[in-house]
């Protein structure tokens, strides 16, 4: 059981609506430059909550998984990207740079599946979400941010699902 600190955040979602629901939620509240690292075993709702988040953002986008191409963009009707990587093929640190995230980051938010591969990769500030399998419907999610701009993050999600701060 984590502790819980005012850099965290713990969701118990009931099913893939309501993991979709608080990826929305997450969604609408992302700025360019902002980094998220979803970090789950196969089938614990990372893609859902993409799908969530994506549709929150403001993307029309029909949400895939980039497993095979790695990346993958949606676009909003009125401009703005959002990035969506897949790091499980990923290797090596060079694969990585080859990426350049630094200059998706420039041109919008950033979603990363299966981040814990690449964590000595990226930058020190982001925000984690740890997805795990609780039975075949419930998900435990927590997010965790690191750095000033996630620690604000945290606590606007918990005020936009729970109405609280």
């Amino acid at each position: 059981m984590p502790i819980l600190t005012k850099q965290s955040l713990e969701f118990i979602s009931r099913g893939a609506d309501q993991t979709r629901r608080v990826g929305m939620r997450l969604g609408s509240l992302l700025q360019t430059g902002d980094l998220i690292c979803l970090i789950g075993e196969l089938g614990s709702g990372k893609t859902t909550l993409v799908q969530g988040i994506n549709a929150g953002w403001g993307s029309l986008d029909q949400v895939t998984s980039p497993t095979f191409v790695l990346i993958n963009v949606y676009r909003r009707p009125e401009g703005g990207r959002l990035f969506h990587v897949d790091a499980y093929r990923l290797y090596n640190p060079r694969e990585v740079i080859d990426l350049d995230l630094d200059s998706l980051l420039d041109t919008g938010p950033i979603v990363i599946e299966w981040a814990d591969r690449i964590k000595t990769e990226l930058p020190s500030d982001h925000l984690w979400v740890m997805l795990q399998c609780i039975d075949d419907t419930q998900r435990d999610i927590l997010f965790e941010g690191c750095g000033d701009r996630y620690t604000v993050l945290v606590q606007q999600l918990q005020r936009v699902i729970y109405g609280i701060s």
